[in-house]
């Protein structure tokens, strides 16, 4: 396996410390890392981002994820190890992530349930997220960027 070519955000000047940037807002509004390990994970699954996959899989295990959490998550909705907040999160991942396979993908139900868990600056952090990782999973995936090349 080989990448295409380096990955867009280390080779347009700035973009790397754009999205790091937004990285941090993320972070700062007030969500718990687990739940954003769950969002990163879920949509790189989603979009097949190998890198991305593997850095948040690692992430949820040094953060103390069970192994029964990791190992479910691509079927979250008939596994009994996720809360009702970690439920309407990821059902936003979903669909925010499947934009163009459904027309109103996020609909009113899933945009409801997630508000009645989160509020209004965690969900507008929460669709930043899905937003984020989506555009890292496709920057990874469209240039072939290859899962444990980065590591030092």
């Amino acid at each position: 396996m080989e990448a295409r070519m380096g990955n867009p955000a280390f080779v347009v000047p700035g973009a790397m410390q754009a999205l790091q940037a937004l990285g941090r807002s993320v972070h700062d509004a007030g969500l718990p890392a687990g739940l954003l390990d769950l969002v990163y994970t879920r949509a790189s699954q989603i979009n097949g981002c190998g890198v991305c996959l593997e850095m948040h899989a690692r992430d949820m295990k040094k953060n103390g994820e069970s192994d029964e959490r990791v190992w479910t998550l691509a079927g979250w909705r008939d596994a009994p190890y996720f809360t009702d907040e970690e439920r309407a999160a990821l059902a936003l991942t979903e669909a925010v992530t499947r934009q163009a396979d459904h027309p109103d993908a996020v609909t009113d139900e899933i945009w409801s349930d997630a508000a009645d868990h989160f509020d209004e600056k965690q969900l507008g952090a929460l669709v930043l997220a899905i937003a984020s990782i989506n555009v890292w999973n496709r920057l990874n995936a469209t240039t072939r960027q290859v899962a444990g090349a980065w590591k030092p």
